[in-house]
């Protein structure tokens, strides 16, 4: 079983449009409403692949009450928290070409009571799964350690932990050794305080974190692939996406291949990034947050080397 933490959830709306005009009535020939945040997203696709997985949500308010539900009917199991805040709504808007626009709400703040209880929760499922992946933003009223003691928890109860988030929060974790951290390019130049050009630069930022703690560390590239460094070697993979509808929660089902995939301890290769990418190539081929099922995936398309190409620029640079 799979178990997914997403402290600050939210209620994904997309709506596509022919063109985003600035202060213009724009009409969508189609809309969507998703359970959304970056664990729920792992969830859903971990299920999607008709596999185990329980998402621990701190929920309130009517929003929260329709994420649970709608998550029910996607084959993920809830724990909710409940909270006395409302769960967030997010707004997306989707164009013809692949521009996403997105608007994220800030979500309720915690208070000490439902952030202890949140993290007792984790503590007590944890012990039934195979991995806890920890995802997301954290919300008002954690702490920038509060992922750091997470993944204490984690480690306590038997399972391992993988880690999808950002700046102080990701930094505070790397303490508590978490087994795998996901950063993209800019976050991962973020974490090092440098800018990273090339796939030679992502590699030597991805052993700096090493280094700091992460056992091993899987770095989404965007449209120029992943990038695996962990005990098990360094491995750098493609795969095509001929048409991207929209790239939200690609990175999550990345995330959520890898994880079915890594079966064997910690030693995590090749396979586990090959099946990463064809969840992320198959995810920015579907419209708004929509998570792929086996049928949309296309593992042979998607290339592993051990041979990286360390002089690649990459198509979007990233600065701290």
């Amino acid at each position: 079983m799979i178990l997914t933490v997403t402290p600050n959830p939210s209620l994904d709306r997309t709506y596509e449009v022919p063109a985003l005009r600035r202060g213009a009535v724009l009409r969508a020939p189609s809309d969507r409403v998703d359970p959304g945040g970056k664990g729920v997203n792992v969830s859903r696709a971990v299920a999607a692949a008709g596999r185990s997985t329980t998402a621990v949500l701190p929920l309130g308010g009517a929003a929260g009450a329709l994420m649970a539900e709608l998550l029910g009917g996607l084959g993920v199991d809830v724990t909710a928290v409940s909270i006395a805040g409302a769960t967030r709504t997010n707004i997306a808007v989707a164009e013809p070409d692949g521009t996403l626009t997105k608007i994220n709400a800030a979500g309720p703040e915690l208070t000490p009571a439902e952030s202890a209880l949140l993290l007792s929760t984790v503590h007590t499922q944890a012990g039934a799964a195979r991995w806890v992946a920890c995802c997301g933003s954290l919300p008002r009223g954690l702490g920038p350690d509060w992922y750091a003691g997470v993944a204490e928890a984690v480690h306590a109860a038997g399972a391992r932990i993988a880690l999808d988030t950002s700046g102080p929060a990701l930094l505070a974790a790397l303490e508590a050794r978490p087994d795998l951290v996901k950063p993209n390019a800019s976050e991962l130049a973020a974490a090092v305080g440098r800018p990273l050009a090339t796939v030679g630069d992502v590699l030597e930022a991805a052993r700096e974190l090493r280094e700091r703690g992460a056992r091993t560390v899987l770095a989404s590239l965007g449209a120029d692939g992943q990038l695996l460094v962990g005990p098990a070697g360094t491995y750098y993979g493609t795969a095509p996406a001929p048409a991207v509808r929209s790239n939200v929660g690609a990175g999550d089902a990345a995330l959520a291949g890898f994880l079915i995939a890594a079966r064997s301890g910690e030693a995590v290769g090749p396979d586990a990034l090959a099946a990463a990418l064809a969840h992320g190539a198959a995810a920015v081929q579907l419209p708004g947050s929509a998570m792929p099922a086996p049928a949309d995936l296309r593992p042979a398309a998607v290339r592993i080397t051990g041979d990286l190409p360390l002089h690649l620029t990459l198509t979007d640079p990233a600065t701290p």
